[in-house]
């Protein structure tokens, strides 16, 4: 039986802002995973963490300060069957990268879900975005899963070389079934579109972008500097 679920991923700026307001737009949209870039990393980061999943109403599965900021939350029916994090191939002068990879089950249904945040560099981007592949399709084989999502904050654009090397193997969902405003940044005043989420092409798109149908926008000026975006898929 196909499961519907619904997938968020939400750049939250190191929880600079308005934390209750941040809590209200993740809880507005009722996820079962999230993947959250610029989690704490400093000291405490783990507590932070923790606090930041149990105000969404989620729990951590995986990352945060030992995946460069990348963290993946789940709700109470997502099963957790492998998990990992690394660290993307670092360039000097540039700041660390990393991907936060999870095998999961949602009723009858597994996936492979991986949340990255890629370089500001573009030549250390285009690298990435074919690295970040490499490494979610070698997880989701060794797990035996089909079905895989890759979530995050790309820093490039639809049309890009790296959105492109990305789009020929995985389907932009927004693309493909777009619900919602598209522009994820900046989240005050949003003119571009950094923020995505990619799925395998056996993945059912029913909708993804920003959900201004479920948030609301006083909060989510005041929650970060991203808008969110949400998938909801059948797998």
């Amino acid at each position: 039986m196909e499961q519907t679920i619904r997938i968020l991923t939400y750049n939250v700026r190191s929880l600079r802002d308005d934390r209750a307001a941040l809590a209200r737009v993740v809880r507005s949209c009722a996820p079962d995973v999230v993947c959250i870039q610029e989690s704490p990393r400093f000291f405490g980061w783990r507590r932070a963490a923790r606090a930041m999943a149990a105000s969404f109403g989620l729990r951590v599965v995986i990352g945060g300060a030992n995946a460069s900021g990348n963290l993946l939350l789940a709700g109470p029916d997502v099963k957790v069957d492998a998990a990992e994090v690394l660290y993307l191939k670092h360039r000097r002068g540039y700041h660390l990268r990393g991907l936060a990879l999870a095998t999961l089950r949602i009723g009858n249904s597994r996936f492979t879900v991986g949340g990255t945040h890629l370089s500001m560099n573009l030549e250390q981007r285009v690298y990435q975005a074919g690295e970040v592949l490499g490494h979610l399709d070698g997880f989701a084989e060794r797990n035996q899963t089909k079905s895989r999502i890759l979530a995050g904050d790309f820093n490039s654009y639809p049309g890009s070389v790296e959105w492109n090397i990305i789009t020929e193997r995985l389907a932009d969902a927004w693309m493909v079934s777009p619900v919602g405003a598209e522009f994820t940044s900046t989240g005050k005043n949003p003119y571009q579109r950094l923020d995505a989420v990619f799925v395998s092409r056996d993945v059912y798109v029913v909708r993804a972008g920003v959900p201004t149908d479920l948030v609301s926008q006083a909060d989510t000026a005041l929650a970060t500097d991203h808008l969110p975006v949400l998938a909801v898929v059948r797998i």
